[in-house]
C-alpha cells in the first residue's frame, strides 16, 4: 500500500538542530569526565613528588604484605594462611579475619598488568607489587568522581553530575584516605559505596531487574572491601520505610530492594570475616524490616544486644570511654571539632543547605534518598573524626546540585536580559524604519480606521471583561516565571561570587593534598630558618631491627607500630593495630605501666628479646608513647586492677616533670623513653612536646640495656639482659646452712660454685 506524500514525516531543522546539540552535549562531558578523572588521579600524587612512591600510615603496611603473600602464594594459600609472626603466641588466622577487597583487587591489577605475556614484560618495564599498591588509591578515586557524576545526574540531571564529580575529585576529606601510598581498605570502598547507591537509585528509577542485580554485586564487593557496608545495608532499607510510609511505594521501589536484601545477603555471606553475621547480628537486622522483632530475641541475651562495640560507639558516643578504651584510644575515633568541617569540606558545609532545598523541587525518590544519605552522614562524622570520609560524598552531591541549579538561574537570567535588549532594538529599527517610508495616504487611512474603531467601540462593561480574559494569563505566567529571572546585575554579581568561591575551593584543597595529607607518618619533615629536615627514623629503625636482630626474635612495643615492625623488619610482634584481643594489649599495657623489674618478668613470660618505644621529646614529635601513656594505663587497668590511672596523676594532671608522682617516675615506659635524655642538652633534660624539664634525670637500668637509638632519638630500642642464677659477691641463707653440713656438694642445690671455692679456700687456710 503506497504512503501518502503528507504523511511521511520529514526531520525539521529545529529536531536536527536540536539532535546535534545533544550529540555534541554528550561528547563535551565525555571528555570533561576524562578531565575529572585526570585531575583526581594527578592532585593525589603529591607525596610521591615531594618524597617517594611509599607506603603510608600504619595499616596500609599490613595490607601491602598481606598482598605480596597473595601474589606470591595464590588465592589458596592465602584464604588458608596462618601468620605466626603476629599476636605471639596465639597467632592469627589471615584468610578469615582480613576484608579481602582491597588485596584481592591490587592483586588482580599487578596480575593483569606485569603477566609474562603483557606488554610491561615485553617492554623489559619492571612493576613491583608495591608500586601498585602505591598508585590503587588515586586511580580508584577517578573510578568514584565518576560514580558520582551516574548518581547526581540520576537525581538532577548531567550539569549537577559534572559538578559533583569535579568536588568529589579535590575534597580535601577524601584526599586524606586517597593519596598515593594510602593502600587502606578505604581507597576501594568509597568508589564502591557510592557505586552501590547509584545502582539502587538506577534500579528505582527504571525498576529494572538487570540493575538490580548489578546492585547486589556492588553491595556484595563492598562488604569485601570495608567494614562500613552495614551503612548501605541499613540506609537503604531506611529509605524504603520512609517511602511506604510517605505513600510513595511502587513496584520498582519493591525490584530495588528486595533482590539487594536476598541476593546481597547471600553473597555477604560467602566473605569469610562476615559469614553468618550478615544474618545474625544487630547491624544487619534493618534490612529485613517486618523480621526485626523476630530476630530480636536471637540476641536479647547479649549484653550488647548483638551490636559490636565500634556500632555501639556510634549510636552512644560515650559508650567507647565508659567501656572499651582500646577504641577510645583511637585518634581517628574521636569526634570531630567544628574546624575539621572546614578542613576536611571547606565551602560545601555551606552549599549543602541550598543543595537540600533544591532536592525539594521536586521531590522524588531518588532525591528523599540523597536527602537521608546526607543527614546520616552528618551524624555519624559528628560521633567519629573518620566518618568524615562518608560524609565527603554527600556534600559533593548537594553541593553539585545546589551550584547547577544557581548557574542555571544566573545564566538564563542573564540569556533573559540580552534576548530581551535585543528584542527591543530590533522593535525600534522597526519603527524607525516604518516610520521613514510612511506616505500621505497613511494619514487618510489611518483617520478613516480611527472612524471605524470608534463605531465598532463595545461597552465600557465588554471591555472589562475582555481585559480581564486577556491578562489573567499573562499574569499568571509572570508569577511563574519571576522567582526565575533575577535582575541582571545581581546575576552578573551572584556568577562572580560563585566563580570566586569555586577559586577558594580549589586553592584549598590543593594545598591539603600537596601539604597537609602528602606527608607518609614514616617519614617526618619540619621547616625551620635553615631549610627542610627530614626526620626518617623510622625506617632506620626497623632496618636496623632486619640487619641485627634473630629472625626468631619477638619485639613488644605500643600496637600502634604492629604492622610496621612485622611487615618492615620482619619480625615477630606480640600485638598490632588489629586490636582483636584486648587482654592480650592489655598485658603489654600493663608491662610499661610496671616497674623496670615487674616489666622484665612479664616481657620474659611473653619470650620477647627486644622493646621499642617512640619518644619525640628531643624533636618535639607529638605521637609519641609518652603522650600515649595514660591509654596504656587505662587498657591495662580495665584487665588488671592492681593498674590504678590515679596513681599516675598529681592532683589529676598528668605530669613528668618533679612534680611527677613516683609511680609514673619508675615505670617503664618513663625509664626507657627518658634514659640518658640530659646527655642531650647538658643535663637539662628539656622535653620539647611537654615542653618542661622532666623529673627524674640520672637513673640506670637493671634489667634492660639500650641496644639502639636513632639519629634523632625519635625510636628507641632495647634488649631484656639474661635471667642471672645467682647473685655475685653474696651468700644466700641456704647455701651457709648446707656448707656447714658435711657432704654439701651433694647436699647444696641451692649453693653457687663461687660459695664453694670460698669454703674451700678457707677449709685449705685453717688446715694449714
Amino acid at each position: 500500500m503506497a504512503v501518502p506524500v503528507d504523511t511521511i514525516t520529514k526531520p525539521t531543522p529545529a529536531s536536527s538542530t536540536s539532535t546535534l546539540r545533544f550529540a555534541f552535549g554528550n561528547v563535551l562531558a565525555f571528555f570533561i569526565l576524562l578531565l575529572i578523572g585526570v585531575l583526581a588521579f594527578s592532585i593525589r600524587l603529591f607525596s610521591v613528588i615531594k618524597y617517594e612512591s611509599v607506603i603510608h600510615e600504619f595499616d596500609p603496611y599490613f595490607n601491602y604484605r598481606v598482598t605480596q603473600f597473595l601474589t606470591k602464594n595464590g588465592i589458596y594459600d592465602f584464604w588458608n594462611w596462618f601468620d605466626d609472626r603476629t599476636w605471639y603466641p596465639l597467632g592469627r588466622v589471615i584468610g578469615g579475619t582480613v576484608y579481602p577487597g582491597l588485596t584481592l583487587t591490587a592483586g588482580t591489577i599487578w596480575k593483569c598488568v606485569s603477566g609474562d605475556d603483557l606488554v610491561l614484560q615485553s617492554l623489559n618495564i619492571p612493576l613491583s607489587v608495591e608500586t601498585v599498591c602505591v598508585f590503587t588509591a588515586p586511580v580508584f578515586s577517578a573510578f568514584a568522581a565518576w560514580a558520582t557524576y551516574l548518581l547526581t545526574k540520576e537525581v538532577k540531571g548531567t550539569g549537577a553530575g559534572l559538578t559533583a564529580a569535579v568536588l568529589l575529585a579535590m575534597v580535601p576529606s577524601y584526599i586524606s584516605r586517597s593519596v598515593a601510598g594510602s593502600y587502606d581498605n578505604e581507597a576501594v570502598a568509597i568508589f564502591a559505596l557510592i557505586f552501590t547507591f547509584y545502582l539502587y537509585i538506577k534500579t528505582l528509577n527504571t525498576g529494572s531487574l538487570f540493575y538490580a542485580t548489578l546492585n547486589s554485586i556492588s553491595y556484595f564487593y563492598m562488604v569485601c572491601s570495608w567494614g562500613g557496608y552495614t551503612f548501605i545495608i541499613n540506609l537503604i532499607p531506611m529509605h524504603v520505610l520512609l517511602c511506604i510510609v510517605t505513600g510513595r511505594y511502587s513496584s520498582r521501589l519493591y525490584i530495588a530492594y528486595a533482590p539487594l536484601v536476598v541476593l546481597g545477603t547471600l553473597l555477604a555471606a560467602l566473605v569469610p570475616v562476615v559469614g553468618f553475621n550478615a544474618v545474625m547480628t544487630s547491624e544487619h537486622f534493618a534490612s529485613f524490616l517486618g523480621g526485626m522483632l523476630r530476630c530480636s530475641s536471637i540476641v536479647a541475651s547479649s549484653p550488647t544486644k548483638g551490636w559490636s562495640g565500634r556500632s555501639l560507639s556510634l549510636l552512644d558516643p560515650t559508650y567507647a570511654s565508659k567501656y572499651i578504651p582500646i577504641i577510645a584510644s583511637v585518634s581517628e575515633h574521636q569526634p570531630p571539632t567544628w574546624p575539621s568541617y572546614f578542613m576536611d569540606i571547606n565551602v560545601l558545609a555551606f552549599l549543602v543547605p541550598a543543595g537540600i532545598i533544591a532536592c525539594f523541587s521536586p521531590l522524588s525518590d531518588a532525591s528523599a534518598f540523597v536527602i537521608l544519605y546526607l543527614v546520616m552522614s552528618v551524624y555519624f562524622s559528628g560521633v567519629m573524626v573518620r566518618l568524615m570520609l562518608v560524609l565527603a560524598p554527600a556534600a559533593c552531591i548537594m553541593s553539585g546540585i545546589a551550584l547547577s541549579e544557581a548557574f542555571d538561574v544566573f545564566t538564563r537570567s542573564i540569556k533573559f536580559y540580552i534576548s530581551s535588549l535585543s528584542e527591543s532594538l530590533q522593535t525600534g529599527v522597526r519603527d524607525i524604519v516604518s516610520g521613514n517610508n510612511a506616505s500621505p495616504q497613511n494619514d487618510v487611512i489611518k483617520t478613516d480606521k480611527r472612524e471605524d474603531s470608534l463605531k465598532e467601540r463595545p461597552s465600557r462593561k465588554n471591555k472589562k471583561k475582555d481585559k480581564e480574559v486577556v491578562e489573567k494569563p499573562s499574569v499568571k505566567s509572570k508569577i511563574e516565571k519571576r522567582p526565575l529571572v533575577l535582575p541582571v546585575e545581581a546575576s552578573f554579581f551572584a556568577l562572580f561570587l560563585t566563580v570566586l568561591l569555586g577559586a577558594f575551593y580549589v586553592v584549598h584543597s590543593v594545598w591539603a593534598a600537596a601539604e597537609a595529607y602528602s606527608a607518609p607518618s614514616i617519614v617526618l619533615t619540619s621547616h625551620s630558618h635553615d631549610g627542610l629536615h627530614v626526620f626518617d627514623d623510622f625506617r632506620e629503625a626497623y632496618a636496623w631491627l632486619s640487619h641485627n636482630t634473630e629472625i626468631d626474635d619477638k619485639v613488644a612495643s605500643w600496637w600502634d607500630y604492629g604492622y610496621q615492625t612485622t611487615a618492615m623488619a620482619n619480625r615477630t610482634v606480640i600485638v598490632d593495630n588489629n586490636t582483636w584481643n584486648n587482654t592480650h594489649i592489655a598485658t603489654v599495657g600493663t608491662a610499661m605501666s610496671s616497674p623496670e623489674k615487674a616489666a622484665w618478668e612479664i616481657f620474659n613470660s611473653l619470650d620477647v628479646k627486644y622493646v621499642l618505644v617512640v619518644f619525640g621529646g628531643l624533636v618535639g614529635y607529638p605521637s609519641d608513647d609518652i603522650n600515649k601513656f595514660l591509654w596504656m594505663v587505662r587498657i591495662g587497668g580495665g584487665v588488671f586492677p592492681h593498674i590504678k590511672e590515679p596513681d599516675y596523676l598529681r592532683d589529676g594532671q598528668y605530669r613528668i616533670d618533679n612534680q611527677a608522682t613516683p609511680t609514673m617516675l619508675n615505670s617503664l615506659m618513663y625509664k626507657l623513653s627518658y634514659f640518658r635524655f640530659v646527655e642531650t642538652d647538658g643535663g637539662k633534660g628539656y622535653d620539647r612536646v611537654r615542653r618542661t624539664e622532666i623529673g627524674k634525670k640520672y637513673f640506670k637500668l637493671t634489667h634492660f640495656e639500650e641496644v639502639f637509638t636513632t639519629h634523632h632519638w625519635m625510636v628507641r630500642i632495647y634488649k631484656l639482659k639474661p635471667q642471672k642464677n645467682r647473685i655475685r659477691g653474696k651468700t644466700t641463707k641456704k647455701s651457709k646452712s648446707c656448707l656447714k653440713s658435711k657432704g654439701f656438694v651433694a647436699n647444696c642445690e641451692g649453693g653457687g660454685e663461687e660459695d664453694i671455692v670460698n669454703f674451700l679456700n678457707h677449709t685449705t687456710k685453717r688446715n694449714h
